[in-house]
């Protein structure tokens, strides 16, 4: 894990949601129907005091679509359920990985790396869910 900072609600900022879903193809001129406008934060951000982002840092999580980089939004207002993407402080260091309650495990996206067997004496923490990931796709110049 990398920068780990607060969410800071900025003024609101009302992007167009158009209608129509987007196709991988051509374009549709006619698909330009305006559904209404979104704002992001509100949108992906639901307990704003208990939310805070952190950049994913290696590929242990890339089968589950978290890529180095990636900007993570992660809520402590939710309590992790089984199945779900964690930041978790493992014996003092940040990690992001399934929580598997059922096997007492955290599950990496990568079967290159192993599980992580929760035990009792372990210095276990989970700091909260992880909600949704932003991936910056335009190529570099």
């Amino acid at each position: 894990m990398d920068i780990v900072f607060p969410f800071d609600p900025p003024t609101p900022l009302p992007i167009p949601l158009y209608l129509h879903r987007v196709r991988a193809g051509f374009p549709s001129p006619a698909d330009d129907h305006l559904e209404r406008r979104l704002d992001l934060n509100e949108h992906i951000v639901k307990h704003p005091s208990a939310t805070y982002y952190v950049r994913a840092q290696g590929d242990s999580m890339e089968q589950l679509g978290i890529h180095n980089g990636d900007l993570l939004i992660v809520d402590r207002a939710l309590e992790a359920i089984n199945g779900d993407v964690v930041i978790a402080v493992v014996d003092g260091g940040l990690a992001c990985k399934v929580l598997d309650l059922k096997r007492c495990q955290l599950l990496s996206g990568n079967p290159q790396f192993p599980p992580i067997p929760i035990k009792e004496d372990m210095d276990l923490i989970i700091e909260g869910v992880v909600t949704h990931s932003l991936r910056y796709h335009r190529c570099s110049a």
